[in-house]
């Protein structure tokens, strides 16, 4: 082990390393800071430039962003109560009143620390809990794989409560487009209407690109560009950090704890880890009149939970080779290109680039909270920076981006079709996550199903392993508990509405 660990960090100790830690904390942060942004958008950008770089370096990179991103977020959350990234908008609630108190600085500190015991203890969870499911990686055959895709399709449609009509139409929308294209054993065309370019079919990177880069470019260009009236920032950056540790330190445990489950589960994320662990929390506390009026309680199992989920969205990602979410979606296509398959032989063939990933991951946290501590009235300044300059920025950098992966112009033009039709989806609220989920995991299905059925004759053999057999009731229980909830809910407002007797 000692040697492994020897190994790890040697392998980590080289200049590139060394860079990608320092750009993707601190520019993931920065990326976080800015409202309309966030870390979907910038590594979607920079994804094609890390398939030129070393795994181990494009990993860093990426993941640096993906977490520092949500610390960075809290900081207009609070200031402007404005969230910087999507998942930071529960920050509003309790961050914003603590800083109109007069206590910005106390607010932003609670905020790092929660964030920096969630990211620290999801990292602790990749590092036990993925060998262990990697362990049993083996024991899965074609039909368990087939059925875990399925289960993972199943909880990103049921995860959109009051949406899953529209989840469900996505998610089909994307496997269909995983069947665009010349199919790989016999070589006929599917859905190519004649169109030389579609032969090849629509690659996830300008789907990636366009559903939330350019889209989000568009938003921004339409966006005014009025000043922000930022609160002066003073006191000591400790005085969060003392409190969580000594007064707040059971909430942030256990808002990690959902954290890191909801991040294991496929399609969840961070919006339902911070709602559990922030009603939780309420529940548990014994002033729950305060939150949504200034709890630091929280805050803290705010920002706690949804810090907690990007290492543990990692699990499924690196034991099996299905991906949790969008984000992670996005970094199997870093794997597949370097020709790292993520499951049991990537443990064993490489365990040095396994572990060196989870000292990076580690090092990551401690560089943004450092870089917090020290930086906030330097930060700031950023959340002045213009949208419309910020959508230029953004949609020049993507087009780019898609350019460069194959020099052609139909990626490009691919590229802008999604990114109108992600700017249309954004506009009406839909979801952009099944959309690429759908593509990821309907790859995985349409390989998986091709293998299976050498080994099946009736529809039941799908379902005759112990492992399958296990997801597929999972599957059927979780959409019975839906069925069950939707029923529930009509009847309450049909009692609601009738009429008294």
């Amino acid at each position: 082990m000692i040697e492994l660990l020897l190994e790890s960090l040697m392998l980590i100790a080289r200049w590139d390393v060394a860079i990608a830690l320092l750009i993707g904390a601190i520019g993931g942060v920065i990326i976080g800071a800015i409202p309309g942004v966030g870390p979907a958008v910038a590594i979607a950008i920079l994804l094609p430039a890390t398939y030129k770089l070393e795994p181990l370096v494009g990993l860093t990179l990426l993941l640096g962003i993906y977490g520092a991103a949500l610390y960075g977020g809290a900081i207009p959350a609070i200031l402007i109560n404005t969230p910087g990234t999507p998942v930071n908008a529960l920050t509003t609630y309790d961050g914003h009143p603590i800083a109109r108190r007069g206590e910005p600085r106390r607010a932003l500190s609670l905020a790092y620390s929660a964030s920096f015991i969630g990211g620290i203890l999801s990292v602790l969870a990749l590092i036990f809990l993925t060998p262990k499911l990697a362990a049993v990686a083996p024991y899965f055959g074609s039909r368990d794989i087939l059925m875990a895709a399925l289960l993972g399709l199943v909880l990103v449609i049921l995860t959109h409560r009051g949406q899953t009509l529209a989840a469900a139409a996505l998610v089909g929308m994307g496997v269909f487009i995983t069947v665009v294209g010349m199919e790989p054993f016999r070589l006929t065309d599917r859905f190519v209407f004649g169109l030389p370019w579609l032969r090849g079919g629509l690659a996830l990177i300008p789907a990636v690109l366009g559903l939330f880069a350019i889209s989000q470019a568009f938003i921004l260009l339409q966006s005014s560009d009025a000043p922000r009236q930022i609160p002066k920032v003073t006191g000591s950056p400790f005085a969060g950090l003392f409190e969580v540790f000594r007064r707040l330190k059971r909430v942030a445990l256990c808002s990690s704890g959902f954290g890191i489950i909801m991040g294991i589960i496929p399609g969840v994320g961070e919006f339902l880890a911070q709602f559990f662990s922030y009603g939780l929390a309420q529940k548990l506390s014994k002033t729950p009149e305060k939150f949504g009026k200034g709890s630091s309680e929280g805050l803290v199992a705010a920002e706690s939970a949804n810090n907690a989920v990007p290492a543990a969205a990692m699990i499924p990602l690196l034991a099996l080779g299905i991906p949790g979410e969008a984000l992670t979606a996005m970094m199997l296509s870093v794997f597949t290109v370097h020709n790292l398959i993520p499951g049991p032989k990537l443990f064993e063939t490489q365990p040095e680039f396994v572990v060196g990933l989870y000292v990076c991951l580690f090092l990551i946290n401690f560089i943004v909270l450092a870089f917090l501590l020290t930086a906030t009235p330097l930060l700031i300044r950023v959340i002045k920076v213009p949208e419309r300059f910020l959508g230029v920025v953004v949609l020049t950098l993507a087009l780019v981006g898609v350019y460069s992966i194959r020099n052609s112009l139909p990626d490009c033009w691919a590229a802008i079709g999604f990114g109108l039709l992600g700017y249309v989806l954004r506009r009406v609220n839909w979801p952009l996550v099944p959309i690429i989920l759908g593509m990821v995991l309907g790859e995985i299905i349409e390989a998986k199903l091709r293998t299976s059925m050498a080994r099946v004759e009736t529809p039941l053999d799908f379902v005759n392993r112990p492992v399958s057999a296990t997801i597929a009731v999972i599957i059927a229980l979780a959409l019975a508990a839906h069925v069950w909830s939707e029923i529930r809910n009509y009847r309450q407002r049909r009692t609601k509405t009738s009429p008294a007797a």
